[in-house]
């Protein structure tokens, strides 16, 4: 069994209003896949990632981590192994120092104080915040924060990492920095974001969510060609597939 497939079957989910925010979502991702999840406004994409770790349960249709559902009594299991990194940094970052944020995943788990240490150690260094660990969240830099972040799922030893909008908010150099430290993450990715640019960069899959259902599933630069699917899905192409606004140039084409 792989604990890095990750299936969603016919996934139906309602907001307590009656909008319906998935209508028959259906996908595999099989390990070493690095897919983006894209779509405008409203289309589902931070509910679709919430029911990958168990934090929403569907109304009907399932998920499956690992070939067997994922049912309420399986998400603590679920969790050590699905790496959810939110949208928002700080709603990872609330102990006092970045090094105890880090250890609370290991902690919990019940690890040996040395083997949390390591841990921390590692995940610190794979970040590249060696040393920081001290020092109070709240005086990180907000590609800073994104990368504490991250570190506090690696931790974990993650069979998956789940990433809702991460290059949110991050100016260009923190955001090239979290381009390389995702590419260096060779196991599953699965990245919803507005950023088709690091989808271009990080995904060869793209799966489009249009008003909570399944678009199109499929090569990443293939569907970012396509200029009337991407309109008709209130979306744009990535800035780098764009001719140069003042000469018309298209920039060359990549494999």
């Amino acid at each position: 069994m792989s604990h890095h497939l990750v299936i969603a079957n016919a996934l139906r989910y309602t907001y307590p209003d009656r909008t319906p925010a998935l209508d028959g979502v259906s996908f595999r991702i099989v390990h070493g896949e690095s897919v983006g999840i894209v779509g405008a406004n409203g289309a589902g994409k931070s509910t679709l990632l919430m029911h990958l770790n168990g934090t929403l349960l569907p109304a009907s249709g399932e998920v499956r981590i690992g070939e067997e559902p994922l049912t309420p009594d399986r998400i603590p299991d679920v969790r050590r192994r699905v790496g959810m990194i939110f949208q928002d940094p700080d709603d990872q970052l609330f102990m006092p120092t970045v090094e105890s944020d880090v250890a609370f995943g290991p902690r919990n788990m019940g690890l040996p104080e040395a083997e949390v240490k390591s841990r921390v150690e590692a995940a610190l260094e794979r970040v590249g915040m060696t040393g920081l660990g001290p020092r109070p969240p709240h005086r990180l830099s907000g590609g800073e924060k994104r990368r504490a972040a991250i570190a506090t799922v690696l931790s974990m030893s993650p069979d998956l990492l789940v990433l809702d909008e991460p290059s949110a908010g991050l100016d260009p150099h923190a955001r090239r920095q979290l381009i390389g430290l995702l590419r260096a993450f060779t196991h599953t990715k699965i990245i919803a974001t507005h950023d088709l640019d690091l989808v271009l960069e990080l995904c060869e899959r793209t799966i489009v969510l249009d008003r909570g259902t399944v678009r199109v599933d499929g090569k990443t630069r293939e569907i970012f060609s396509d200029e009337a699917l991407l309109a008709s899905c209130r979306l744009e192409k990535p800035l780098s597939m764009q001719g140069c606004p003042v000469c018309g140039k298209r920039p060359a084409t990549g494999s």
